[in-house]
């Protein structure tokens, strides 16, 4: 029998690379008037240095928010600004860019298929991205969340599942991820034991191997239903 139903966020309930361009577009907006050296800089400047963090700072890869705001600080200090003005710079550009990021419109039908599967099982949101299922207001459906930067790695290595799993306190029979990616959510909750739906909005012909397959989020209740 299912008792718990985890969750994949970005590109599952919603579109990340609308959120995340219109989160960079007003962030950059914010940037522009106070550091227009920001704007300057060439794309391949932004990714080298963004790689130089990552270099310095090896333990922070998976933390989305910590890493993007520690770039910002290396971007601005490439730019010239001394490290407590860049400091500041790096706090408020990243303030802007994640109230943006928290901007959702959600697929067609999510909210109501959270809802539905809120009333029989116990929901969680496992992420590798920073979107905070508690400011989205999604704690209405979801008991308790991870990210990356919680456990440390990232889908789809299995500690994240794991996790899930021991705070549910079910087996991996017990227990169905949906996630839209085909390595992060099916491979990984697969690793971790778990039946999967794969949410294949694109109506892909690849064939990851998942216990089900939706080509609408309107389709994971039976789907769930059916696997349990």
């Amino acid at each position: 029998m299912i008792r718990l139903v985890t969750f994949d966020l970005d590109n599952t309930l919603w579109s990340v690379d609308v959120v995340i361009g219109r989160a960079e577009a007003r962030m950059r907006d914010w940037i522009r008037p106070r550091a227009p050296e920001y704007d300057a800089l060439a794309q391949e400047n932004h990714a080298a240095i963004r790689k130089s963090v990552i270099a310095a700072n090896p333990d922070i890869e998976h933390d989305i928010s910590r890493l993007r705001e520690r770039a910002l600080l290396a971007t601005f200090e490439h730019c010239g600004y001394a490290r407590a003005t860049a400091a500041k710079l790096a706090a408020g550009a990243f303030a802007v860019f994640l109230e943006w990021r928290h901007r959702i419109e959600y697929y067609d039908g999510a909210l109501d298929v959270l809802e539905a599967l809120a009333a029989r099982y116990t929901l969680a949101s496992l992420t590798n991205g920073n979107a905070d299922f508690v400011r989205l207001g999604l704690d209405r459906y979801f008991t308790f969340g991870y990210c990356a930067a919680d456990v440390g790695v990232s889908k789809p290595h299995t500690a994240m599942f794991e996790r899930a799993l021991a705070q549910a306190g079910v087996t991996p029979a017990e227990a169905v991820h949906v996630g839209d990616h085909a390595i992060h959510d099916v491979r990984g909750a697969t690793d971790a034991g778990m039946a999967t739906v794969w949410v294949n909005l694109d109506a892909s012909a690849e064939d990851p191997g998942a216990s089900a397959t939706v080509t609408s989020l309107q389709e994971v209740p039976r789907a769930i239903a059916n696997i349990g």
